[in-house]
């Protein structure tokens, strides 16, 4: 039996090296013919993506070698910059944010489109084969600057390189897909103030030209279009608070095919979401969340799910392979896997595997998904979710009668949801002898519009609500230390975190902000176009509402600002600019509240970089150790993060 050691302090393998050590993010799946390709981005490569493709016979090549990256812009976060037909690859260049194509064989991309006279000025995404080229989503900056100068429109790129506007006036299209008679076109399109989880428009552009709003419209969302051979237009909707499956035949209504009381779909933070896939025989397979993870199945000729039984929580781009399914899946004890299914036996192929972290099972803490009462505030909701990881460590102990520190994760978005996939960096706080608290605040996806709405007007508000009632509601069931309660997050999540700590004070007594929001007016005013009229809803009108933005800014209540806090920002980030960490940690400093800033080189909105994630996870827990008073687990040689204590 080993020594009883404090909480914070336990010896665990699971250090910042193993986090990112071979670690890769899996993007999106390509079914092309007998061949399987995804895209993995790569920390230990500069956050380079790179597309990999498994042949029939199990050879697994990367496709695209350094330095391409295939990696969009658009939008800011991108998704969908490649796909491939027939093993022609089509992509967008990181570097440069210009169409290329790669034949098949070991020849170099060849760039499509002209270089555009501003750098990385004209980006492309949500790419789709046609003969003779690709659609696109194009989008084209000018040279001022402003967000409000961006165009977004529908284009389709000849192999020439010519170019023709196919849809053009929307503020925002996506989702460009061709139907089988090669003639008519299907999209989705969206407009200022509305993000498209509020309100997006299905429109379909018939052989005469003209074109009809299908489904979607004010406080309706439609997502992920799809056609099926018979000429069917598939597609999610929330029109009855969660996404269901909608499907409109040739000359007939549209008609709801499935409804399985929670969303099938998620918000369309990028391109290139698919949670539900046509087989070759017909059938479809949806995936769908509930209870806090996700469900893969069948639809039945009735249209009744059968549920498949894996043991995965999440289940991204699912994409029809003959009568199975390729995925991107995860689960509690899994990181992210490729994963073929057969639909009938349940089978399930690992295509590209996790990477080998070579611990015992042991060593996970598993999710618990739980539900807490919150203030209803009138939102006619008073409850909030959260996955609950506890300290888990098979070679350690605490002291008896000890509680472990709690730190609760904010997730961004704010529109996005937990999910309960193993994750190396929930498990390097869970394996030194955290609990970790991963919140699903109203507002979150996946519970119905109706959850998802009640954040609308009420950002920085019932968001603070919950992840307060989150704590204490541990703290109060003898879970957590109420004395050492940290709360954490990034980009909307750094902004709950400021916003608690500065709004909420007395709660928490840490905190870490990554690329987070402290000043939302500024935030307004200066972010990129996607998100430029997002906190319409969230917050109020602006500027009419900039009363509001002052009332829950951070950066206006530094006053109350007395808790320790580490920041970590990008210097290159076009979401949350610098500006908005060094006005926060400027304000810090004034008050000569203990703090600590580390300002990557090179960083966008996230770190992709395998050096600065290490150093913002070891700086967070070297943190938490100085304000909290443990020591470190001896051995990593983890460098101290430089604390601020004067000003």
């Amino acid at each position: 039996m080993s020594t009883p050691l404090p909480h914070g302090s336990w010896p665990t393998p699971v250090t910042s090296e193993l986090v990112v050590r071979a670690a890769a993010r899996l993007g999106e799946v390509v079914v092309d013919g007998a061949d399987v390709w995804w895209a993995e981005s790569r920390p230990a490569e500069g956050g380079r993506t790179t597309l990999v493709r498994r042949t029939a016979d199990g050879e697994v090549t990367d496709a695209l070698p350094a330095p391409w990256n295939a990696r969009t812009r658009v939008h800011e976060y991108g998704g969908a910059a490649w796909t491939v037909s027939d093993g022609v690859l089509w992509f967008t260049d990181f570097s440069d944010q210009r169409l290329y194509r790669l034949p098949p064989g070991d020849g170099s991309p060849v760039a499509v489109t002209a270089e555009p006279g501003i750098p990385s000025g004209v980006r492309y995404a949500d790419l789709t084969v046609v003969p003779g080229g690709v659609l696109a989503v194009r989008e084209t900056h000018a040279a001022s600057g402003a967000a409000a100068d961006v165009v977004n429109e529908i284009v389709r790129v000849g192999h020439d390189g010519a170019i023709e506007v196919l849809v053009s006036g929307p503020d925002f299209v996506s989702d460009p897909r061709p139907a089988p008679d090669g003639v008519t076109l299907a999209w989705l399109q969206w407009n200022h103030p509305h993000m498209p989880w509020d309100s997006a428009q299905l429109v379909v552009r018939a052989a005469d030209g003209t074109d009809h709003v299908l489904a979607g419209g004010p406080g309706e969302s439609v997502v992920q279009p799809i056609w099926g051979g018979d000429l069917a237009l598939w597609w999610l909707d929330d029109r009855t608070d969660v996404w269901s499956l909608y499907r409109k035949r040739p000359h007939e209504q549209p008609e709801l095919v499935v409804d399985v009381g929670s969303d099938i779909a998620g918000p369309q933070w990028v391109f290139g979401q698919s949670r539900y896939a046509h087989l070759a025989d017909g059938r479809v397979v949806v995936a769908y969340g509930r209870d806090g993870r996700d469900r893969l199945a069948v639809l039945t000729p009735g249209g009744e799910p059968r549920e498949l039984d894996l043991p995965y929580g999440t289940f991204r781009y699912v994409t029809a392979q003959g009568t199975g399914v390729v995925c991107v899946a995860g689960g509690p004890a899994s990181e992210p896997v490729v994963l073929r299914v057969d639909v009938d036996s349940g089978a399930a192929e690992v295509l590209r595997p996790a990477r080998e972290l070579g611990l015992d099972p042991a060593w996970f803490s598993r999710p618990e998904h739980v539900t807490f009462p919150t203030e209803d505030r009138g939102t006619g909701i008073g409850v909030a979710h959260a996955l609950v990881y506890p300290p888990t460590n098979p070679e350690a102990a605490a002291p008896a009668g000890s509680l472990p520190p709690l730190v609760v994760v904010v997730h961004g978005g704010p529109t996005a949801a937990a999910v309960p996939v193993l994750n190396p960096e929930v498990q390097y706080w869970t394996s030194r002898g955290f609990c970790v608290a991963d919140v699903d605040y109203r507002g979150s996806v996946g519970y119905g519009r109706r959850y998802r709405d009640a954040l609308q007007g009420r950002w920085g508000v019932i968001d603070l609500d919950d992840v307060v009632a989150c704590a204490r509601w541990l703290a109060d069931a003898g879970r957590v230390d109420p004395a050492r309660m940290a709360i954490r997050g990034g980009s909307a999540g750094g902004y709950t975190t400021l916003a608690a700590l500065s709004m909420r004070p007395g709660v928490f007594t840490a905190g870490a902000s990554h690329y987070g929001v402290a000043d939302l007016g500024a935030l307004a005013a200066e972010t990129h176009k996607f998100e430029s009229r997002y906190l319409d809803g969230l917050v109020a009108p602006w500027p009419s509402g900039r009363a509001v933005y002052d009332e829950r800014s951070p950066i206006n209540h530094v006053d109350a600002l007395d808790t320790p806090l580490a920041v970590f920002q990008g210097d290159e980030d076009a979401v949350v600019p610098p500006s908005q960490a060094e006005a926060i940690v400027a304000a810090l400093r004034a008050k000569g509240v203990p703090h600590a800033y580390l300002l990557f080189p090179g960083e966008q909105h996230g770190f992709r970089k395998a050096g600065n994630i290490r150093a913002a996870l070891d700086g967070e827990l070297s943190f938490y150790a100085q304000v909290w008073g443990f020591d470190l687990p001896a051995g990593e040689g983890i460098e101290p993060i430089e604390v601020v204590r004067g000003r």
